[in-house]
């Protein structure tokens, strides 16, 4: 019995190698969590104050575009860019905002547009889509990202 007891304690100590399994790398959990994450999405929008209080996700996200998109229309308004422009109703402003909650806007033509200066445009947009109120940069994993995005902004209401 003392002999069955001996082999048997031998045994349970030698068969613990057996068990163990192969601790994966730090290289390739990083690689599998890269491939996991879906790089083309953020978690949280960029929001403006007004936006924060709601809770949705989506409702938060077109509360911020409606703020961006009326926030621009109204700072256009003011220029005489309809007036200039008589045959111009919509432009898209590309919107890039920066993990700093700084912006950027870029109006976005037709390759081969002749119907209306360009630069004289891109010009007056730059001089009036200034002093914007404060806005949160979207986060992705909990870390401030840069995103970008197109606004259709309506010049011309009739």
């Amino acid at each position: 019995m003392k002999k069955a007891l001996a082999l048997f304690i031998v045994s349970l100590c030698f068969s613990c190698q057996y068990i163990e399994k192969k601790v994966p790398s730090e290289k390739e959990l990083f690689e599998k969590q890269l491939k996991e994450i879906n790089w083309k999405e953020v978690d949280e929008y960029p929001s403006v104050a007004d936006c924060e209080k709601l809770s949705d996700k989506a409702q938060r996200e077109q509360c911020f575009f409606d703020f961006l998109t009326t926030t621009i229309q109204e700072k256009l308004a003011v220029d005489t860019l309809s007036m200039l422009f008589p045959q111009l109703d919509t432009i898209e402003v590309k919107v890039t905002v920066f993990p700093n909650a700084t912006m950027e806007f870029d109006p976005q033509f037709v390759k081969d547009s002749v119907a209306y200066d360009t630069i004289k445009i891109d010009s007056i947009l730059q001089a009036r889509l200034v002093d914007f109120p404060k806005i949160n940069p979207a986060i992705k994993r909990g870390i401030p990202v840069k995103t970008q995005f197109v606004l259709p902004v309506v010049i011309k209401q009739e």
